[in-house]
């Protein structure tokens, strides 16, 4: 799997999620199996490149490359330079987003938002890949399949964006309309694949060995991207790419794994964010790993109330070391976290075609 001239570790990447795949993040997800991860996007407004904000989400220090950076933007110009901007802080590949469904960021109209006008879309692609082609900088597109159910035009972004000089794409199976609900389909992305020479990345309710395995599949797609079924269970990447060599289940990680994994994270994201905003962001992480554990539900209640970073590391190791007295490994994701696997346009439209 190569994206220009870098050849990434496998085919299975990390998706950029914003307060979520920050600089720690992203290290422990490829500690932990994932080829390839991109940050959190960075806007492309100049006025805010100097905050406190962007200036973590452009943290790069001592992060295995290649470097990737995802870009937000409505206007040509300023996405060009954010792309500069970013190449010069060590930015080695450059991601535009098109993807992100969130209204604070469709209503500006960048995200998906800037699928509804195809030629804005192309503008933006044509002046980003002009700004990196000096610095033999790849550019890369995240889209959804459209605006709308009525509306899904990735096919004809993703043919136009290759056109420009971009060198992956990768398409979450869902519109903006639907945001995160129902369920992804992969119909769309398997049309995007068969039209493109570049690498196509699936994105959208991966969530197991199996259903990456199946996704690729059904689509062809050079690699997928997995987001949410990352936070608090990280090494999802190494169980798919064991699974995806071997057709094996990988055991779940051990209990004294989970608590060093989560121990070795908290400081880097302490030294981060500082201790006053590290310890209140790190809750979020802490409540992902123990949410479905015995005892999480409290734990996390009782934790939520820290607002000390050392208190918070020794109130983690406490919660471990007891939960590894009752247990060995960290149980499995039951099926209402881990859907089946379902494949095609839709999952009522298989279990109608199963019922059949």
């Amino acid at each position: 799997m190569n994206i220009g001239s870098y050849a990434l570790a496998n085919n299975l990447f990390v998706a950029p999620m914003a307060g979520v795949t920050d600089r720690p993040f992203r290290q422990l997800c490829k500690k932990l199996g994932a080829g390839y991860a991109v940050s959190e996007m960075v806007t492309s407004r100049r006025d805010l490149w100097n905050t406190l904000k962007t200036s973590r989400r452009a943290n790069h220090e001592g992060e295995p490359g290649p470097i990737a950076v995802q870009i937000a933007g409505t206007d040509a110009q300023m996405m060009a330079e954010a792309a500069a901007y970013n190449v010069d802080r060590g930015a080695q590949i450059i991601d535009i987003n098109m993807g992100c469904p969130a209204k604070k960021v469709c209503n500006k109209w960048a995200g998906s938002a800037l699928m509804q006008d195809e030629k804005l879309a192309l503008q933006i692609i044509e002046a980003v890949v002009a700004a990196c082609a000096p610095h033999r900088v790849p550019v890369t597109l995240k889209m959804r399949t459209g605006w709308a159910q009525g509306h899904k035009n990735a096919l004809a972004i993703a043919c136009a964006a290759e056109s420009a000089g971009v060198q992956m794409v990768t398409v979450h199976g869902r519109t903006r309309e639907q945001g995160y609900k129902g369920f992804a389909e992969y119909d769309t992305i398997a049309a995007v694949k068969a039209a493109l020479r570049i690498p196509v990345v699936a994105n959208g309710d991966i969530n197991s060995p199996e259903k990456a395995r199946d996704v690729l599949a059904y689509t062809g797609a050079d690699a997928v991207m997995l987001g949410r079924v990352a936070q608090g269970r990280p090494w999802i990447f190494r169980e798919v790419a064991h699974f995806l060599a071997t057709g094996t289940q990988l055991a779940p990680p051990l209990v004294s794994e989970v608590k060093r994994l989560l121990l070795d994270h908290l400081p880097d994201h302490y030294a981060l964010y500082g201790d006053f905003s590290g310890v209140r962001t790190a809750r979020k992480h802490i409540g992902w790993y123990v949410k479905s554990l015995p005892g999480g539900e409290a734990f996390r209640a009782q934790m939520n109330l820290l607002e000390d970073c050392q208190a918070q590391l020794q109130a983690v190791a406490h919660f471990f070391d007891d939960l590894g007295e009752r247990m060995d490994r960290i149980p499995l994701p039951t099926e209402s976290e881990n859907d089946p696997v379902w494949v095609g346009m839709n999952k009522d439209k298989n279990q109608e075609e199963a019922a059949a």
